[in-house]
This record gives structure tokens, C-alpha cells and sequence, in this order.
């Protein structure tokens, strides 16, 4: 793409926005000179990142006009991409939908969304799905098939909400599962400013990452064993009787169930099942509930993607509740939340999602509708036609052939298909396979509200993004379904003239409008954060109480209370396996430079990270004569890669970590999209058996 490509759709100067780049929407200044993008900065005065950036937040010039990135629509003719104008790109894809709605059903017709959708945040996704409902496929997917929505279900079936981490109040904080320095700076910063006022730090992770190393406790688990570890630390907590008594008789439902099932995780036993020493996990639990309040700061997935990741998420929330740390500054808070109009039209969809049947507490929880299917089921649908066939799909914004598990099975299914279209940005892997490729704008060329901050962040806070460039052809997601869909004839469904109309339709039962937003461009605060509101308006469950016993898991066949279970790939439970794949594998760890699949072609940032590795302890290096560098082959029952091996002391000895999105050593060539989980069907990805062996060369 050439520089003039691109033209400023507002005047020289600095424009503030909210960055888009990975989850967070830190605060930004973009400083506009001749209509040209000149330089981006952090903007000071965002309560979120006070003017830090990273990496990704600095390298936005780099992205925005990155001489791979297509602005033009294209089609793909006799195997070769050929440009073509929009009327006929959404011509095409009428046609196509149209023949597949009245050959197979609505149902027929899938629609795989990614990150810059979801970030997008509940306007843009809803707007989407307006188009799907009108349609009336209900076979709308999004990563949280395999990410972050699992530990909203298990929120929900304990508090009947979804609470943040009040980080700057806390005066202990576990960071479990995750590593913020490397996937969320901004949670990194505030965690720094907390040690510094004097808060205690424990951090569980098998690997010794920058936040292990200033903490009080490093707990180095064994992967997949969590939930041993939360139910040890309550039974040391229940038996010294340093829980929150008044909370816990008051408040909670199910506490003599919790205490006969925390019996049998005695810190001696859980050494047994996750390496940790019995003595760290007493020293762990004893500061967590007496040096008050204390939060927990957790890992995106790391918790998720396992056989009991429900499960695992459930413990977590029971762990701060019987501390008495929930709606409590400096614990677990939740904020208020622009709530918008309806824009989804549910209704007129045919029918439920795939996955449902097998895992309705994924699609919904006592009459709440959480709106999607299990995207895990996506690949072996249309590949065998079973339930109904799925010959049609739309990707926005999402690589599905390089971030999904079983990438191999994933390309069968991309090929197979009848017809195919991405929005994209560049060409990936996945738009390769595609029919149609669709140019997407970035967020600095299309409106969109950042309304996530209290969910994410505990700070109720809302942004604007403005559009503020213009690249070539490209258009936004919204403004795509809203042509596609006046195209097919739902014109009065999209009756709104512009996203700006739009967005105001949404907003129109709050007291905000864009016109408002506009007034204040680096954001405002909206509402507070919600301190003691159970006392006032008690708990959204069934109880009206927190459910350390839920009744609703038992009646749909599950573990009322967390129990640990091994992963079916686990040395203790698959010793056949463990002795072939000695290792355990765990996958997806992040890396400051990129987000998934985005933004390796940038030199930039490729520079800072410029390959895979595969990071092992010394110990497991010397067992297998392996040099730090060397090219080996690392192998699960479902494949091998090569990747060079990265020989550290950061990580537990026989565990392999290794990061996903790479195309050249691409770890889901070894996963599979088999759902685990049997309350989320969520697939294995954190705690599987792999080996690594010598690579031989001719």
C-alpha cells in the first residue's frame, strides 16, 4: 500500500483516541501533519495507561501503512486474486448468500469473528449480529469459543456477575496464570504502583516471568492442576478459620459442601498433584485472607483451555468470595456499564447455534442469553454435514486456519466450503483460502465506542474512537453488514443513514450521545465503581447469594463444587501417553510485540521477536542433549513442527512453552479442536503430552 493511499478525515493537530491493538484501550494521541498519520503517543491524561504505550500502541504508523496491508476489494478467479470495485463485492456476496439461504437455510451460512471486532466493543458486535439474526443464522463464533467467555459462565454461576480486580487498593494481589508485562502492560503498571505503596505480591505460573521475579510467593505450578491449588489454599483458609465468617454465613450458599470437598486437598496432597511445596501453598492462602483486601489479576485463557477450565474459573471466584473480597475496594469490583438500546433482533434467527445441545450453559444462564454457539464444533460440521451442512462463511477480523487448534483439520474445512469471504486488513493465511477478500478498516478509520474499561479494568470510563483516516477502499465492519444488508433487501431493518446515526440510536436510552462524546475526545467517566452493592441489591443468582454450591451445575449433570480433574493428556492419568510424550506442553503463551496472528509482518516490531521458540528448563536440555537455539522437533499425537529451542531457567523443569500464531512453527498444527470441557467445550491447549527430539539433518 502506498502512503497516498491514506488521507486525514479531520483537521492537523492532535486527536485523541483509544487504542485498539489488543484488548486494553490505552489512551492515545495521534498527531496529524500535511493529512498524513506523523506520530503516535500516549495520552497522560487516561485514567487506563497515564501515557504508556507499548510496542504495538508505538508502532500504529507502521500498521496503518504497512506496505502488505490491502485497501481495494479482490476475488479470486482460477486460483488467482483479481481486483474489483465494492458494488461488486457486495453484489457477490448477496448472490452467494442469498443461494445459500434458499438452497440449505439460514442455518447453512457461519460467521467467525476476531479480535478487532469483539474490541470493537457491544455496538459493533451487535450490529453484526443484527444482520445474522435478520438473516436468521444463529451460527455467529467468536474466539470466546475457546477464550475468556468461560470465565464469564463461571462468574456468573457464583456471583451472578462479572467482577475486575481493583488493583491500585489492594494490599495483596495474586496474578495467576498470567503474564501482564508481556499481554497487558497497563495491569503491569498498576500492579507496580500497588508494590510500591507496599501491597504483597504471589504470582502462579510454571515459568519465572518479570512479575514472578518481584514477588513475595512464586508458586510454580504443575499446568493443568490449578484447581488443586485454589481448593489446598481453601482448605488451609477454612481450617485456621481465616475466612470472612460474617460474609460467608450471610452471603454464601453452600459453604459445609465447599468445606467437606476442601477436606481432601490438605496442602500435602496438593504438593502430590501440582510440584508446589505444601508449606508455599500455606504461605500463599494465610497472606491472601489476612493481609486484606486482596484481588486476583487472571491470566486471559491460561485457566480456560483445560478439561476443567469451568471448573478452574469457579474456584477462583469461590476463593476471593469466602475472603470477603468481592464489591470491596481494593478486591474484586465490578462498575457501572453503558447499557444500550437492543439492537439484536434474536428472534428471527432459525433455531439455536451449533454446540448448544451439547453445551447449553455456554449459550445460556437462568433466561440469560449469552448469544453463541461453540466454534469448536465449526470444522467437523462442515466437513461431515452433520448436524445440517455449513457451505457458507464469513471471517472478520479473524485467522481461524493459524489461531484455531487443528489448524490441518481447519484448512480441510476452509476448502470445502462454497463459498467463502474475509475482511481483512492483509492477507493471512486464512483469506488464502478465501473466495472474496474484503478490505477492513483499522481503528483509526472508523467509529466505535470503547466501553469495556469497567468490565476489563475496574475503572468506569468510556471513549470515543473517531474516525480520523481514511485508507483507500477500506471499510468498517459496521459499515459493511449495513450495505450488505440493504443490499439483500433488510433495508428497513438498517434504516440508519450513517455508523455516527447509528451509534447515537444505540446510546439513545443512556444519557450520552456522539455529539457528547465528541466534547470530551480523550474519554469520560461514566457511573462509579460499585463498593458493598450486594448489600444493596444482593447477588444476581438464583439465591440472591453467592453459590459456592451451584444447584443449576448438579442439575445439568456436574460437579456442584470444584473438584480438580487431570488433563486426559496428563502423566499421572495417561501413563501409556506420558511415557511416548514425556513433556507437558503448554501453548498461547502472549508476547508484547503482537496480538495472536497480527502484526509479525511489521519489521518493527518482527525485530524485537523475530521467531518461535519452544522454552525449556536446562535439566530437560541436558536429558535430552539439546542446545539453546537448536533446531528440534517438538511432536504430539497429532503432529511435529520444528522450532528452535529456547533454553531457560524461567520455566518448571519438563514443561515446554510455546507461543501460537506462528506460521513458520505454527503450534496448532499439534492441537485439537476436540471440546474437553463439558460445561463450556472448550478445547485442550495448556496441558497437553508432547516430546521433543534431535532433528536430523542430510
Amino acid at each position: 500500500m502506498k502512503e497516498s493511499d491514506i488521507r486525514a478525515c479531520v483537521p492537523d493537530g492532535i486527536v485523541k483516541t483509544a487504542c485498539e491493538l489488543c484488548p486494553w484501550g490505552c489512551g492515545m494521541d495521534i498527531q496529524l501533519r500535511d493529512g498524513q498519520l506523523e506520530k503516535v503517543s500516549g495520552n497522560r491524561e487516561h485514567p487506563l495507561n497515564e501515557g504508556f504505550l507499548c510496542p504495538k500502541g508505538l508502532a500504529v504508523k507502521d500498521i496503518v501503512y504497512a506496505k502488505e496491508r490491502i485497501t481495494y476489494p479482490m476475488k479470486k478467479e482460477n486460483g488467482d486474486w483479481h481486483r474489483i470495485i465494492w458494488d461488486e463485492a457486495l453484489d457477490i456476496c448477496a448472490e452467494k448468500l442469498q443461494y445459500i439461504k434458499d438452497t440449505y437455510g439460514p442455518k447453512s451460512l457461519a460467521v467467525a469473528i476476531g479480535m478487532p471486532v469483539l474490541l470493537g466493543g457491544n455496538t459493533t458486535v451487535s450490529f453484526l449480529r443484527r444482520f445474522c439474526d435478520i438473516y436468521g443464522t444463529p451460527n455467529c463464533f467468536s474466539v470466546e469459543s475457546m477464550c475468556f467467555r468461560c470465565r464469564i459462565i463461571a462468574n456468573i454461576l457464583t456471583l451472578g456477575k462479572f467482577s475486575a480486580a481493583d488493583i491500585p487498593n489492594a494490599k495483596t494481589i495474586i496474578v495467576w496464570g498470567n503474564n501482564p508485562h508481556a499481554s497487558n502492560p497497563p495491569a503491569a503498571k498498576r500492579i507496580n504502583k500497588a508494590l510500591g505503596k507496599g501491597a504483597k505480591l504471589i504470582v502462579i505460573d510454571p515459568r519465572k516471568t518479570v512479575i514472578a521475579k518481584k514477588a513475595d510467593i512464586h508458586l510454580q505450578i504443575r499446568p493443568g492442576t490449578d484447581s488443586a491449588l485454589a481448593l489446598g489454599m481453601m482448605n488451609v483458609i477454612i481450617n485456621e478459620e481465616i475466612y470472612d465468617r460474617d460474609f460467608v454465613t450471610n452471603w454464601t450458599v453452600g459453604f459445609d459442601e465447599l468445606r467437606k470437598v476442601a477436606t481432601a486437598y490438605d496442602p500435602d496432597n496438593v504438593e502430590k498433584i501440582t510440584w508446589i511445596p505444601a508449606e508455599n501453598i500455606k504461605r500463599a492462602a494465610r497472606l491472601f485472607a489476612t493481609n486484606e483486601p486482596s484481588c486476583i489479576v487472571q491470566g486471559t485463557n491460561s485457566l480456560d483451555q483445560h478439561v476443567n477450565g469451568l471448573q478452574n474459573n469457579r474456584a477462583l471466584a469461590i476463593l476471593f468470595a469466602i475472603t470477603g473480597n468481592v464489591d470491596r475496594a481494593g478486591g474484586m469490583v465490578t462498575t457501572s456499564r453503558v447499557h444500550i438500546n437492543p439492537i439484536r433482533i434474536p428472534e428471527k434467527m432459525e433455531g439455536k447455534p451449533l454446540g448448544v445441545d451439547k453445551f447449553p450453559l455456554f449459550y445460556e444462564i437462568w433466561g440469560r442469553s449469552l448469544g453463541e454457539g461453540q466454534g469448536m464444533e465449526l470444522a467437523d460440521t462442515i466437513l461431515t454435514r452433520n448436524p445440517y451442512p455449513i457451505v457458507g462463511l464469513i471471517v472478520s477480523a479473524s485467522n481461524p486456519v493459524l489461531t484455531w487448534p487443528n489448524s490441518d483439520k481447519m484448512r480441510k474445512a476452509m476448502k470445502a466450503l462454497e463459498f467463502s469471504a474475509v475482511m481483512d486488513t492483509r492477507m493471512t493465511p486464512t483469506a488464502q483460502l478465501c473466495d472474496l477478500f474484503l478490505p477492513a478498516a483499522t481503528f483509526l478509520e472508523r467509529m466505535e465506542l470503547c466501553d469495556y474499561y469497567g468490565t476489563l479494568h475496574a475503572i468506569p470510563f468510556i471513549t470515543l474512537r473517531q474516525k480520523i483516516l481514511q485508507a483507500g477502499e477500506a471499510k468498517s465492519d459496521v459499515e459493511f453488514w449495513f450495505e450488505l444488508g440493504k443490499r439483500m433487501g433488510y433495508g428497513e431493518i438498517f434504516p440508519w443513514n450513517s455508523v455516527e446515526e447509528a451509534l447515537n440510536y444505540a446510546l439513545s436510552s443512556t444519557s450520552l450521545t456522539i455529539e457528547k462524546l465528541k466534547e470530551h475526545p480523550g474519554g469520560l467517566p461514566y457511573g462509579e465503581k460499585r463498593i458493598d452493592y450486594y448489600k444493596k441489591k444482593g447477588f444476581p443468582t438464583p439465591s440472591g447469594k453467592v453459590e459456592l454450591f451451584s444447584k443449576t451445575l448438579e442439575e445439568f449433570g456436574h460437579d456442584p463444587v470444584p473438584r480438580h480433574q487431570e488433563s486426559p493428556e496428563s502423566p499421572v492419568t495417561n501413563e501409556g501417553m506420558a511415557k511416548e510424550y514425556p513433556l507437558i506442553l503448554t501453548t498461547g503463551a502472549r508476547t508484547v510485540e503482537f496480538l495472536h496472528s497480527e502484526y509479525r509482518d511489521i519489521p518493527r516490531l518482527r525485530k524485537k521477536c523475530p521467531e518461535a521458540t519452544a522454552e525449556i528448563h536446562p535439566d530437560t536440555a541436558k536429558f535430552l542433549s539439546i542446545q539453546d537455539g537448536e533446531e528440534v522437533l517438538l511432536e504430539s499425537k497429532l503432529g511435529s513442527i520444528t522450532i528452535k529451542a529456547r533454553v531457560t531457567e524461567d520455566i518448571l523443569s519438563g514443561v515446554v512453552n510455546v507461543p501460537h500464531s506462528w506460521e513458520d512453527s505454527n503450534i496448532n498444527l499439534l492441537t485439537d479442536n476436540t471440546s474437553v470441557d463439558p460445561i463450556t467445550g472448550y478445547p485442550l491447549l495448556k496441558s497437553l503430552l508432547c516430546r521433543i527430539r534431535k532433528k536430523v539433518t542430510t
